[in-house]
């Protein structure tokens, strides 16, 4: 007998009928999940949704609501088809997911990013996912605000902030025909979507990950930007966790995926690197992170559990970083060409671009070594005696 898990992948990857990917149907019938609503959850777009009809208990998602009248339903059966033929043709609409855990800079990788590329003349518009985020650093065209927020939650339902974090991102997963309506005024626009920082919606909550699937139905090409705190990278242990954390995040959203260093200003805040920059952007043999760690006490006696866990990361091979600061142009130009080849921007109608530069992203003919230095270069102090030796100085 086929195992349940490849008879699910084997359904969403060869649906019936050929139409899209994945299923509306529940893979789990034994997990409840909220329901649908038969129309826009917020209302139209300022109007905030009374707390009582906000925080209903909704469960039995996907399954006909006997209260609802026979033409209500006939119309939200026709509006799951349209989203499911969405696939099929239309104009593209290309994206960002900016994800990563709390504080890493999402908020305002967001704000720079747009108006870098409203610069080079697209037209961006910022979706604000965090119901958590009450203090946005710049516009946002739609705020999930104006469907549910985290306050609310938690003084309705009596949740803590993670619990009450994830109830808001089912309630969004729920009531997906509200995102879709105002997404509706956003055609033609390039969508940076700021997401969450709670880490466990991207490595085994399935909320989210059901968002961005309705997204790729709705012609959505989206990226996942993932972001983490580059003076990590001075930790050797923490840095290991870093890479589990991306790896993780990597084969549970399913998206094209571009991992950043951010704040590489401040780097070196926590203490120097043990080695060169490329090593953490390209994240090199990793045995020699692990002897590193080793020269601690305290991890000393957890080496043969670092070294499979590097084992693991390198088996895959599928985590590399970029590195980025805001507010340096050079660092933002060369986020957007590593993002642009992930979602395909860069080879859509969209963008001027030369046949040298086709082809370069074609074949992943760009090498950051270059680059990578001139970071390192700009922001790593240069130092005469390496970490290991200043360590048996010490």
């Amino acid at each position: 007998m086929i195992p349940e898990v490849f008879s699910n992948l084997f359904c969403s990857t060869f649906p019936k009928n050929g139409v899209g990917f994945g299923s509306c149907q529940n893979s789990n019938p034994g997990t409840p999940n909220p329901s649908r609503s038969s129309g826009p959850p917020g209302g139209a777009v300022g109007q905030r949704r009374p707390r009582r009809a906000r925080n209903e208990a909704l469960w039995d998602c996907g399954h006909p609501d006997p209260a609802r009248g026979a033409p209500q339903q006939e119309q939200q059966d026709r509006r799951c088809s349209t989203m499911s033929e969405g696939g099929r043709g239309g104009s593209l609409a290309f994206g960002q997911v900016v994800i990563g855990p709390p504080g890493s800079g999402k908020s305002t990788y967001c704000h720079a990013m747009g108006e870098f590329l409203g610069r080079l003349g697209r037209r961006v518009a910022v979706v604000n996912l965090d119901p958590a985020n009450e203090a946005l650093p710049g516009p946002c065209a739609l705020d999930i605000a104006q469907l549910i927020t985290l306050p609310d939650v938690m003084g309705s339902l009596g949740l803590g902030p993670n619990g009450g974090l994830l109830y808001c991102m089912e309630y969004l997963e729920a009531n997906v025909d509200w995102l879709q309506e105002q997404l509706e005024g956003l055609k033609g626009h390039y969508v940076l979507f700021d997401c969450p920082g709670q880490v466990e919606l991207y490595t085994h909550h399935n909320s989210l990950k059901n968002v961005f699937a309705h997204l790729a139905k709705w012609n959505f090409r989206l990226a996942a930007v993932h972001l983490v705190d580059s003076h990590y990278c001075t930790d050797p242990g923490k840095f290991i966790s870093v890479l589990c954390t991306s790896l993780s995040t990597m084969l549970h959203v399913e998206l094209p995926h571009v991992n950043i260093l951010s704040k590489m200003d401040l780097i070196e805040q926590y203490g120097k690197l043990a080695f060169n920059l490329d090593y953490y952007t390209e994240v090199l043999d990793l045995s020699y992170l692990v002897d590193h760690l080793a020269s601690d006490p305290f991890f000393r006696n957890y080496r043969r559990l670092n070294e499979k866990l590097v084992e693991v990361i390198e088996d895959y091979s599928l985590v590399s970083f970029v590195p980025l600061n805001v507010q340096d142009k050079e660092s933002m130009r060369q986020v957007m060409q590593a993002v642009d080849k992930a979602n395909g921007y860069s080879f859509g109608d969209q963008e001027h671009r030369s046949l040298e530069a086709l082809m370069s992203a074609a074949v992943g003919a760009d090498f950051h070594f270059s680059s990578t230095l001139a970071v390192q270069e700009k922001y790593v102090q240069s130092q005469d005696k390496a970490v290991e030796e200043e360590v048996m100085d010490l």
